[in-house]
């Protein structure tokens, strides 16, 4: 049975097309909605040309009730029954009760070696301390942030030259085919971890 996926973004979705695109064919998942928390997020626009359906959730009138922002995510969410919700920089920290909500389902890609530098910064932290590789990972979101099983990283070199921007471009062309690998694989039910080189 082909999986419904539902992907959440809050900028341009680079990521979430990477996805998109490589759900045809013989994929075993499908998207049903891109949700957004921005209404100017230009990911919406892409997934529209796309033919996928859209949804926007703003989380500024709810203030700092995040239950009750997450309750209408949810309701969104519940209306288009996915199997797996994808994450791709949606730049909102969920709750715990939303994520055991739909724990089992959620993937997040996250831009560093993990357990290495989880939350923000993460490339200026990379080079701050002296590492000659970053990269990125694909986990299983749990309630600890950017804490859940790791299924997949991809690895980059750092260069004695590189800025904080420079790193962030290698690592996102690593993200676009990672994620997608990952993906493919949850929804076969396979959860064996994939580490590119």
């Amino acid at each position: 049975m082909t999986k419904r996926v539902a992907i959440l973004i809050s900028g341009g979705g680079s990521n979430m097309v990477s996805l998109v695109e490589d759900m045809t064919g013989d994929h075993p998942a499908r998207p049903v909605l891109v949700l957004s928390n921005r209404a100017d997020a230009g990911g919406l626009a892409k997934a529209k040309a796309r033919g996928i359906p859209t949804a926007v959730v703003d989380h500024r009138p709810f203030g700092s009730d995040r239950p009750a922002f997450e309750a209408a995510l949810t309701h969104v969410l519940d209306q288009v029954r996915p199997d797996i919700i994808c994450l791709a920089g949606f730049m909102r920290v969920l709750t715990e009760g939303f994520v055991m909500r739909w724990q089992g389902t959620m993937l997040n890609i996250h831009p560093s070696l993990l357990p290495n530098y989880k939350g923000l910064h993460t490339h200026q932290r990379a080079i701050d301390a002296g590492d000659t590789e970053a990269g990125c990972s694909v986990h299983e979101v749990t309630a600890e942030l950017d804490g859940g099983q790791v299924l997949g990283q991809a690895r980059v070199p750092i260069d004695p030259e590189d800025r904080a921007d420079d790193l962030a471009a290698k690592v996102l062309v690593q993200e676009h085919i990672l994620y997608p690998l990952v993906l493919r694989r949850f929804a076969e039910e396979n959860r064996t971890r994939i580490d590119l080189p």
